[in-house]
């Protein structure tokens, strides 16, 4: 009975503890592993491109000055507008040019009328000689008169020239087809010729536009090894948008000599534009295709930058993801090229990489089917590993064949 009394007090306690033993909800399930999509690297043919900084500006630049002085009558343009060559841009006061086209014209008559008085008065006195009424130094002098008389209109009439050219350039046309830039002296502004007041606006061509740029003497040696030599290469342009020019284009000079002081070597391509997507001015990324190579390619967003340089996730035994140190070339559209640090048959993971740590298990994600070389995808199950397939295929196109 004692012990019986005794132990009643510790049941409630036992059984209370039993109790929350049995509320206390079990721990969580651990999170699935990432699923992601896997290629199959393979070597494959890719353009060898040196990659430089450029500045796009028009095969043809003009200034349009004024060759005469005076006030700025009308602008006849619209600023920033494709103009042909010989349209109208500006023009000058004309009614001073015109007056003195009409005192040049004036005087070239008054040079005519004293010609004729000459010329008949050198034959009378011609005359007169032969019959020895007059002296022969009176005759010479009427023939002397004859003659600077007939030079001084021939100077007239030079100047009725002159006077008539300066009349035209107060019509100030485009020497070229090409862009206009905006104009330098509005309307009503004194223009003086041979001045810095004289430039009125610039005109570009800008079809075809030409690329400037400049190769190191490594690069340049890269580029003179190709079979055109440096002259004729293919040029690319990728835009400051990501986005690549739909047009190639070809060098069209390369510089003989290497600057001093930069150690380069000046070059120019030149590019079809006529749809004025390029602008003069631009600065650019220009490939220059120096031949081609045998090399692995990945797409872009599969090569991540660490501290100590770009690596990429590989899918190593039991479906572990790896991080594998690489060194990359040019940018081949969406692809990169790899120099170093993959092999052919390596399998590269292209997406749902922020969820990856070395050593992590991942599961294949479904193949998509999608085109030969492209990111594919691969089916399997964690802790499986990943069949293997030939390089540029798929491993879903590996099973079809297989």
């Amino acid at each position: 009975m004692r012990m019986t009394s005794s132990i009643r007090p510790v049941l409630p306690v036992a059984m209370a503890v039993l109790l929350a033993a049995c509320d206390k909800p079990a721990p969580p399930p651990p999170p699935p592993p990432p699923t992601v999509s896997v290629i199959q690297v393979g070597m494959r043919e890719v353009p060898v491109l040196v990659e430089v900084v450029g500045r796009t500006e028009g095969s043809k630049e003009v200034e349009v000055r004024a060759r005469v002085s005076g006030i700025l009558g009308r602008v006849l343009y619209a600023e920033g507008s494709p103009v042909r060559a010989g349209a109208p841009l500006f023009e000058i006061d004309r009614a001073p040019f015109e007056i003195a086209l009409a005192q040049a014209r004036a005087a070239l008559a008054q040079e005519r009328a004293k010609n004729e008085q000459a010329q008949r008065e050198a034959e009378r006195l011609k005359d007169l000689i032969a019959k020895r009424a007059i002296s022969q130094r009176e005759a010479d002098d009427a023939a002397s008169n004859f003659k600077s008389s007939s030079a001084a209109i021939q100077a007239a009439e030079a100047r009725v020239r002159e006077a008539e050219l300066n009349l035209s350039y107060t019509a100030v046309g485009a020497p070229i087809a090409g862009v206009t830039g905006r104009a330098q002296r509005s309307q009503g502004s004194l223009v003086t010729a041979g001045t810095d007041s004289s430039l009125l606006t610039t005109v570009s061509q800008t079809d075809p536009l030409w690329v400037r740029f400049s190769l190191s003497e490594a690069e340049r040696q890269i580029v003179a090894g190709s079979k055109q030599g440096g002259r004729g290469n293919e040029v690319r342009l990728v835009l400051p948008d990501g986005k690549t020019h739909p047009v190639a284009g070809r060098l069209n000079f390369a510089g003989s000599t290497v600057d001093t002081r930069l150690g380069t070597v000046q070059l120019r391509a030149e590019f079809a534009n006529p749809d004025l997507r390029l602008l003069p001015g631009q600065f650019v990324r220009a490939q220059v295709v120096a031949g081609s190579q045998e090399a692995i390619v990945v797409p872009q967003s599969a090569v991540l930058q660490g501290d100590a340089g770009r690596y990429v996730w590989t899918l190593g035994p039991e479906n572990k993801a790896t991080p594998r140190p690489v060194e990359t070339g040019a940018w081949l559209g969406a692809d990169w090229i790899i120099l170093k640090g993959l092999k052919p048959g390596d399998q590269v993971i292209v997406d749902n990489l922020l969820r990856l740590r070395p050593g992590v298990t991942v599961q294949l994600q479904q193949a998509k089917g999608g085109p030969a070389g492209a990111p594919g995808s691969a089916a399997g199950a964690a802790g499986s590993p990943a069949p293997s397939a030939p390089a540029g295929k798929s491993l879903d196109e590996a099973k079809k064949a297989g």
